[in-house]
């Protein structure tokens, strides 16, 4: 399949890290941690070498984020994931030069909230879809969801080879706020940010287009414990490994070895600056896409990946010809895919 277009959008307010630790040290949150759990939060809101700037989160204010209940959080989930996602959708349709009317199918995939009908169908309806498009929700995959939803729309577009499909890779990861001593659940809490990425692929090359496939995967059930979300009296946990870096630079290694030709970049899943730095371990590259997102966004789960892949596109290089990308998380799994400059239509 080939890429029309990609692009990205995020919630209007825009939090410093710096931001974050004022309203917590202001307010009566850090009375209820362990002093222990405090310094770690002011260490890791207020250390340079954290990674992360700031971060775009769908609320009004970080005091409000202590008082939400679980049915808030999910209302919050609902009411902001549908636009966020329409935001991205329409400006990659215009870049395309595409109508929402001429989408035959659209994938969506989430891990932050729960909609039954999901996400597609508000996005469906706020933009004025045919009512035979095709809607898939992806769920449950976690930060690397965005390369399995591209391989089930290369699915569709193998079977319907002049179809239009959309991919859109939403996250309200605010929505998922949980805070107690658990230090996996308090580095999430300073890591993690909203965000939504939508691209355009068709089965039929324009000329020069970006051609994806080569999919690959490795799913680690044994590792399952060490990243996922688990249910806390109705409200979702991020519970998180300091294992993790390690698990995933092995698995990356492990696809990156089965990749089919010398890729010009890696584009990864920002899961947070020791992530970055095991990656770049068992890596040739220097993961300069990865790290300025997670610089300006904080991690956003499945969106991630593509907004890396957005800013490498946007730079034009000539000499980019082969792009190697890969997203992991919930499962343990990981997933690899290759992009690739198609000659002629």
């Amino acid at each position: 399949m080939y890429l029309r277009s990609i692009t990205t959008a995020v919630p209007p307010r825009s939090f410093t890290q710096q931001s974050c630790w004022d309203a917590m040290a202001e307010g009566a949150f850090l009375s209820t941690l362990k002093p222990r759990s405090a310094s770690l939060i002011e260490k890791i809101l207020t250390s340079e070498t954290s990674g992360i700037d700031r971060r775009n989160l769908a609320i009004d204010s970080i005091a409000d984020s202590f008082h939400h209940d679980a049915e808030a959080l999910n209302r919050s989930f609902e009411r902001e994931a549908p636009p966020l996602a329409s935001n991205a959708l329409t400006e990659a349709l215009k870049k395309s030069g595409l109508f929402a009317d001429e989408i035959d199918a659209l994938f969506v995939c989430t891990c932050t909230g729960y909609l039954c009908p999901g996400v597609s169908s508000y996005v469906a309806e706020s933009m004025g879809m045919r009512h035979d498009v095709y809607l898939v929700d992806l769920v449950g995959l976690g930060c690397g969801a965005a390369i399995p939803m591209l391989r089930a729309a290369q699915g569709f577009i193998a079977a319907n080879p002049r179809a239009v499909v959309a991919t859109v890779a939403v996250e309200i990861c605010s929505a998922a706020f949980f805070a107690n001593n658990d230090p996996g659940v308090l580095i999430s809490l300073c890591l993690f940010g909203d965000g939504a990425a939508a691209a355009i692929w068709t089965g039929e090359n324009t000329g020069n287009d970006w051609q994806a496939g080569h999919f690959t995967t490795t799913h680690r059930p044994a590792e399952r414990e060490k990243v996922r979300f688990v249910n806390d009296a109705g409200r979702l946990k991020n519970q998180l490994h300091r294992a993790v870096p390690t698990i995933a630079a092995e698995a990356v290694a492990e696809l990156y070895a089965l990749r089919h030709g010398a890729p010009d970049q890696v584009l990864a899943h920002s899961g947070g600056r020791d992530v970055v730095d095991a990656l770049e371990g068992v890596l040739p590259f220097s993961l300069a896409e990865t790290r300025s997102v997670l610089r300006d966004h904080g991690n956003m789960s499945s969106p991630s990946l593509l907004f890396a892949l957005e800013r490498r596109l946007a730079k034009n290089r000539h000499d980019d010809h082969r792009l190697w990308l890969t997203a992991f998380g919930a499962g343990f799994a990981t997933h690899a895919c290759e992009l690739w400059r198609a000659s002629g239509p």
